[in-house]
């Protein structure tokens, strides 16, 4: 566990208020090649992690959340058009673009969405900046939402500050998020310790398999 056990956010999950956000888990972040930006060491370290220990945690906690029959959303960095003039202007500055439709942007496919479960395409680093994602949370009546993806310092961060200001109280699954190195992962834990508790996969499971009826 990286929060403290007693943290005042780590209260139980309720049912059917409980709901599971993959931050940007889609093909151009995930698969070594398609994003110039991740490359060497830092790609190397990045891959590694991914592969090793943050997509199978994903999974473990997916499966679980559809066994138990809560709400699963997914974000992807995805323009509106083809061109991408509805872009942010940081991610016109920024060069990232990946337009409509295309192969790269969506979700990779150990993670693949049911036709049931949600998905939102952004064009910020934040989910709530650019999506209709808290209208959307609001009519499920979710209030805990449990947050993983990449990168930990940028999307991530972003989704669980922003969920904390709006109300919700948010998890943030330690070992199912990564960046490009060990040094940003733990100083961005460490800075967002205040809008969320961190714990980890199995410390999900465990208070989904106890989460009492409402």
């Amino acid at each position: 566990m990286t929060a403290p056990a007693d943290s005042p956010r780590d209260l139980p999950y309720l049912r059917h208020a409980t709901a599971l956000l993959f931050v940007d888990m889609q093909e151009i972040w995930a698969r070594p090649g398609l994003d110039p930006h991740t490359q060497g060491v830092a790609g190397d370290y990045y891959y590694a992690r991914l592969n090793g220990t943050v997509i199978p945690n994903q999974v473990r906690l997916l499966n679980a959340f559809r066994a138990n029959g809560e709400n699963v959303l997914h974000t992807i960095i995805e323009s509106l058009t083809e061109d991408g003039r509805d872009r942010s202007l940081d991610h016109k500055l920024s060069g990232i673009h990946l337009p409509k439709g295309h192969p790269h942007a969506r979700v990779i496919d150990e993670l693949a969405p049911t036709p049931n479960e949600i998905v939102l395409p952004k064009t910020s680093s934040g989910v709530f900046n650019s999506t209709a994602i808290d209208y959307v949370l609001r009519n499920l009546g979710v209030e805990r939402l449990i947050v993983c993806g990449v990168v930990t310092d940028q999307c991530v961060d972003m989704a669980v500050r922003d969920a904390a200001d709006r109300g919700y109280l948010v998890t943030l699954v330690d070992d199912a998020c990564a960046t490009h190195d060990d040094t940003r992962h733990r100083a961005c834990l460490d800075a967002i310790a205040g809008y969320c508790h961190i714990t980890d996969t199995d410390g999900v499971l465990e208070r989904l398999a106890a989460m009492p009826a409402r």
